[in-house]
């Protein structure tokens, strides 16, 4: 039985997009299915106690900016610190990759969610903007009528969904990867996802 990876995730989250090419390398690795899973974080906030970060504390900001730093030379990943595109509202681009996994599965979505964060972080793009969404879209060789489902009931069911089953969970951050049941949050987890799936 091929072993699945939920995948919670933020396409405006730095720490997903840290992660996001690692992850695909281990599942790969151990022949692992990533089922692609965007959440609404300002909900998955309101219910586990987080806070957005314009309201964090300036020295946890500041933190926060060394940290990618750090991480982003040591896994040797481009990264823009600060963005001009950041914070950014997602939920139209969250709603796009669903809707992308719905038409064509999660090897597309995954596709998508990857592009997407490398416009924010990397290329400085504004993915709230429905222009920059359908070029992303083009870029990727995915249907830009996927855009237009965006605002289907399906789509936006499957978002709700999703973003409870995060809350169910215990989910409270971005990434969250879950293995059997087992939660893994943060991409510097990601050597214990991989051990999870060896067994």
């Amino acid at each position: 039985m091929t072993t699945t990876i939920d995948y919670y995730m933020a396409p405006q989250s730095p720490w997903t997009y840290l992660g996001h090419g690692r992850l695909i390398e281990i599942a790969q690795a151990a022949g692992a299915k990533i089922q692609v899973r965007p959440m609404d974080m300002a909900r998955v906030f309101a219910a586990s106690g987080g806070v957005q970060l314009k309201d964090r504390p300036k020295q946890r900001q500041a933190y926060r900016l060394v940290e990618l730093a750090r991480y982003r030379d040591y896994l040797e990943v481009p990264l823009v610190l600060e963005p001009q595109y950041f914070p950014v509202v997602p939920t139209t681009a969250s709603k796009l990759i669903i809707a992308v996994q719905q038409a064509l599965g999660d090897d597309a979505a995954l596709k998508l969610s990857g592009a997407l964060m490398a416009a924010v972080w990397v290329q400085e793009r504004n993915i709230a903007d429905p222009q920059t969404l359908a070029a992303i879209l083009s870029e990727c060789e995915l249907p830009q009528d996927c855009l237009g489902e965006t605002d289907s009931p399906s789509v936006q069911t499957t978002y709700d969904d999703y973003t409870q089953a995060a809350i169910d969970l215990g989910v409270f951050g971005a990434p969250t990867y879950v293995v059997n049941g087992e939660l893994f949050w943060g991409q510097d987890r990601l050597m214990f996802v991989a051990k999870a799936l060896q067994g």
